[in-house]
């Protein structure tokens, strides 16, 4: 079985995608990660030197890779995967896809403290980071919600 964890960045897909994997017996994989290592390039220089459409077109097609390659696993997606190419179609008719329904509160303090990990948010002050989770999460959440399982 393929599971798929969708949610905004931060939400903690990669902790619990570990757990769920760890439970099931199964393959984890950061999709991030996964870019990152077939890319030899970390999200931030791709996002530098290609921007936002340059990394989704990357994601895609990372993405489909993946459910290519194997039969089963956990993938904990990017915030954006399941915005872009018709990502959140893929996923559905692929696997079962999960969205973690985590308190923006939650993920606004998560990303003041690692912002620099996120090139999205790195540039923000942080009180323009809780606007940005705000006016980001409204976007995307249609998206999250077409997901087959809503965890909160």
């Amino acid at each position: 079985m393929k599971y798929f964890l969708v949610g905004y960045m931060a939400c903690g897909k990669t902790h619990r995608g570990k757990e769920m994997a760890d439970e099931l017996g199964i393959r984890f994989i950061d999709l991030d990660a996964y870019i990152t290592e077939r890319e030899r390039r970390s999200v931030p220089e791709i996002f530098a030197k290609e921007g936002e459409a340059g990394f989704r077109k990357l994601e895609t097609r990372y993405l489909q890779e993946v459910c290519d390659l194997y039969e089963s696993f956990v993938l904990s997606t990017g915030g954006g995967t399941p915005c872009f190419g018709h990502n959140m179609e893929y996923m559905n008719a692929r696997g079962h896809t999960l969205f973690l329904n985590t308190d923006p509160e939650v993920i606004i303090g998560r990303l003041i403290r690692g912002k620099q990990k996120r090139p999205m948010v790195s540039k923000l002050g942080d009180d323009e980071i809780r606007d940005f989770v705000y006016r980001h999460l409204e976007e995307r959440l249609p998206y999250y919600q077409q997901a087959k399982e809503i965890v909160k």
